[in-house]
């Protein structure tokens, strides 16, 4: 069904709020944050030179959660309980990861809550809630999409580690989401969401955006990893797979790739580590922010092979094809980067 011109409103309005709301209270806290030296020192593993506070997950969180709540409320998106469990979630997680931001916690509890919350997730998407679309066992369809979403609640805390990274990706998401549901209009929910984390975006990279003044922490990147893989995988149940997988891949490459190389050097995963691929183009000598155009750029392009595959356009397998493509020549770009500098 296609939405409303009311809906559309809504969505746009949620958003338009969402970036002066964050932007606003992101100055207010940054100077509580200092006050009380929630900061990231600088480190050997650290991409940044000076202490910076962490936690703009505190303004950034809570204005996502009530523009989604207006959403529902308005019945902008579908008003059932889903909504308000992926909301709940998404305080939860964001509690338990400002625990660990302030005290650190063991990484058995961080993911035994994210974990949790995962399988409660599960029940919460839409029908038939089957990434597979039945070609599999309906315990097996749900044992790997909880699988891929606890790793993308993983990956996406991993790769927050430059200067409007976290940011850009989110609002990246956000725009394939809604340019999805022009292709298909039944996607509409998924896309004003997406509104909604544009316009918080935007708002968190003002003050994020290099040299950043702020960072996100896992009390941001946690819940809106939660919420991002809630969405793409919503779009895999109604038969969109390979969007769903196009429009993370370069975080999840990276992210992938990178575990992959660290585990057979025999690396502790678990560590802070220096190794991302975008932090080998940072260490090159790269800008973060040249870095993160770099990505933005490749974005359209997955965002776009999204959109053609969701219209049909183009087959699931070719977009697929074509968005492995983009990574890989992206990853080439900023390992190679750092290998020239490494010649200097």
């Amino acid at each position: 069904m296609m939405a409303s011109a009311d809906q559309w409103l809504i969505a746009g309005a949620a958003a338009a709020c969402s970036l002066p709301a964050v932007m606003l209270l992101i100055g207010p806290l940054r100077r509580v944050l200092i006050r009380h030296a929630v900061l990231d020192v600088p480190g050997a593993r650290s991409s940044h030179s000076v202490p910076t506070p962490r936690g703009a997950g505190l303004a950034l969180i809570p204005v996502i959660v009530l523009a989604f709540a207006a959403l529902i409320i308005t019945d902008t998106v579908p008003a059932d309980p889903a909504g308000w469990i992926v909301i709940v979630g998404m305080a939860v997680l964001g509690a338990v990861s400002w625990l660990d931001d302030r005290r650190g916690l063991s990484p058995f509890t961080r993911l035994l809550a994210q974990f949790g919350w995962v399988v409660v997730g599960l029940f919460t998407l839409p029908p038939p809630g089957l990434i597979f679309q039945g070609l599999l066992p309906h315990w097996l369809d749900w044992a790997i999409a909880a699988a891929a979403w606890l790793w993308f609640i993983n990956a996406f805390n991993f790769m927050d580690g430059i200067d409007g990274l976290a940011g850009a990706e989110t609002a990246s998401i956000g725009a394939g989401l809604m340019v999805m549901c022009l292709a298909v209009p039944a996607l509409f929910p998924f896309g004003a969401i997406g509104l909604v984390l544009i316009g918080g975006s935007i708002g968190f990279l003002v003050w994020n955006w290099q040299k950043a003044r702020i960072f996100l922490g896992d009390v941001g990147s946690v819940p809106l990893g939660y919420l991002l893989g809630w969405l793409l995988l919503g779009i895999a149940t109604q038969g969109f797979w390979a969007a769903a997988l196009i429009l993370p891949a370069y975080y999840l490459g990276d992210a992938t790739l990178t575990l992959a190389l660290r585990l057979r050097r025999g690396e502790k995963v678990w560590e802070a580590h220096r190794e991302h691929f975008y932090q080998r183009a940072v260490r090159s000598g790269m800008s973060h922010q040249a870095t993160v155009i770099w990505i933005c750029l490749f974005n359209l392009g997955l965002i776009g092979l999204a959109f053609v595959s969701t219209a049909g356009t183009l087959s699931s397998f070719a977009a697929l094809g074509g968005a492995a493509l983009i990574v890989v020549v992206l990853l080439w770009y900023f390992a190679r980067a750092l290998r020239l500098s490494e010649y200097r």
